[in-house]
């Protein structure tokens, strides 16, 4: 079974790519007079007012201390026969910057509680009674990375935290275009689509003194059958909250087990 990734890569494009050298907005781009393009070497069309959109988004969602995001997602899979299935799931994070996390995730396949109270990250898997639980660097950008490389775990909704900062890749969009305003869920925002190696996706950014992202599509446009994976955001700037909700409590009958560090040698898991 092939699935489609829960996130899209992190991107960040610094103001420094959005090249001197324009021509003229390519047809299908919507109007606006002062808009204007570079080209990659391939003469794809890369909107810099779109470019400067992520960067303008990113810029502000490093400025949030404490926030609780609610995603409603649909993600795609292709099974082996090429028949093609959807299923939603529900994120609720709750986020104390820099070092406090929580994330409830429910989905058709599976659900998983997460928490982080900068010194100890824990996974627990609600279906199952199953949790795990190990040391975790001082910020949540740092644990990102590691829980990824170490154990192979994402972060529900990892850009939020990516976006804005130094590590991207700069030259991973290939094409960027402003679609025009829309409404998402009754929300104004400026709906813009952009292009990487082997994904077209789609962000939906909050217009005015907010730039907050409230729609996400992704689709893989390496797999013939072109499965998506969708958000729709919805955003709490002033979350009440208590040190105790980063904290795991497991349950008295929740077994504890060990996560393996994919990076082990066999035999050689310890925690």
């Amino acid at each position: 079974m092939r699935r489609l990734f829960w996130v899209v890569p992190a991107l960040l494009i610094p103001a420094a790519t959005m090249c001197a050298k324009t021509k003229p907005a390519a047809a299908g781009m919507a109007d606006n007079d002062t808009a204007a393009a570079a080209t990659d070497s391939t003469g794809v069309a890369i909107d810099s007012a779109s470019v400067a959109a992520l960067v303008k988004m990113g810029g502000y969602l490093r400025t949030l201390k404490a926030f609780q995001v609610k995603a409603a997602t649909s993600r795609d899979e292709v099974l082996a026969s090429g028949q093609q299935v959807q299923y939603g799931g529900i994120a609720d994070i709750l986020v104390r910057m820099p070092d406090r996390l929580r994330a409830v995730v429910a989905s058709d396949r599976q659900d998983r509680m997460y928490f982080y109270d900068g010194k100890r990250f824990t996974v627990f898997a609600g279906r199952l009674n199953y949790y795990a639980s190990v040391p975790a660097p001082p910020t949540i950008g740092k644990l990102a990375d590691v829980i990824k490389e170490k154990y192979a775990i994402e972060i529900p909704l990892v850009d939020l935290f990516v976006w804005g900062t130094a590590g991207a890749r700069v030259g991973d969009i290939k094409a960027a275009v402003d679609l025009g305003p829309s409404q998402v869920e009754g929300v104004t925002c400026e709906h813009y689509g952009f292009r990487q190696e082997g994904l077209d996706w789609q962000i939906w950014i909050q217009k005015g003194d907010y730039p907050l992202p409230r729609k996400l599509i992704v689709t893989t446009l390496t797999d013939e059958a072109r499965p998506q994976y969708a958000a729709v955001l919805s955003w709490n700037l002033a979350p009440s909250y208590n040190e105790a909700a980063f904290t795991f409590d497991p349950p008295e009958d929740a077994l504890k087990i060990v996560l393996a560090d994919v990076n082990a040698p066999p035999g050689a898991i310890k925690q």
